[in-house]
């Protein structure tokens, strides 16, 4: 075999067509699985979309670096399965532009955490997390309850996501701003559009505990307590015993 390298590389031009020939089986072992792609990625038909308020919340997410500490994908392990909930599945994920998977868990995984604590749970953890966790090192997010949430360019933020796949309708676009405020005042006469166009499971409540202000607290709240809840998929692929 050494003597064949040898001989191989004293050739330039069978050197340059044993190269091709070894890139090509590759690329075809990495290229040929994409025309059947269509048949291996999950289909939920009953996945919904992010409200204008959750998908605020999930931008606020981001800009404050928290998917630097917390992942959102449970893997297909025991013990992780046993601690977060079903493992994840691609469909979950499916409108998240950008994905945040991630793999650092400083703070524990995100995946499923929607309703697993109340909404004032999650207020006074953000404010200050010592308060419910003492180990925590979390930082503090005490301003997201004093920021009120910028409204006026939802529309368009839905309308960049619709832009990269993400189905949202005509009708929630033109009433992002009115949807996020009514998301967070049950009293809102607007309510019933958001029941009308994300579905009657929506959250409509004062996540921060405040109707009369929409703050980013609320948004934050809201796109929390929404993770893992956009569809039951992983939990009917879920074996039973």
């Amino acid at each position: 075999m050494a003597e064949f390298h040898r001989k191989l590389e004293r050739n330039a031009i069978g050197f340059v067509l044993a190269v091709i020939v070894v890139s090509g089986i590759g690329g075809f072992v990495e290229i040929a699985p994409l025309f059947t792609i269509d048949e291996t990625v999950e289909h939920d038909p009953d996945m919904r979309v992010y409200t204008p308020l959750e998908l605020a919340g999930r931008d606020i997410y981001i800009r404050e670096g928290c998917s630097a500490c917390h992942s959102q994908m449970i893997r297909t392990l025991r013990d992780e399965v046993e601690r977060y909930g079903p493992y994840s599945l691609a469909v979950e994920s499916q409108y998240d532009h950008p994905m945040l998977w991630g793999s650092k868990r400083t703070g524990p995984d995100l995946a499923r955490i929607g309703g697993r604590y109340s909404d004032d749970w999650h207020v006074r953890h953000l404010v200050n997390p010592r308060d419910v966790v003492p180990a925590s090192v979390m930082p503090r997010y005490g301003w997201l309850d004093e920021n009120r949430l910028r409204t006026s360019d939802l529309g368009r933020r839905l309308a960049a996501q619709r832009g990269v796949g993400v189905p949202y309708t005509d009708a929630m676009i033109a009433n992002a701003e009115a949807d996020a405020i009514a998301q967070a005042n049950p009293d809102n006469a607007g309510t019933s559009g958001v029941y009308e166009r994300y579905g009657r499971e929506t959250h409509v409540r004062p996540f921060d505990g405040d109707a009369e202000v929409l703050t980013e607290m609320d948004a934050v709240v809201a796109y929390l307590q929404i993770l893992g809840g956009l569809t039951d998929a992983a939990h009917d692929q879920q074996p039973e015993g």
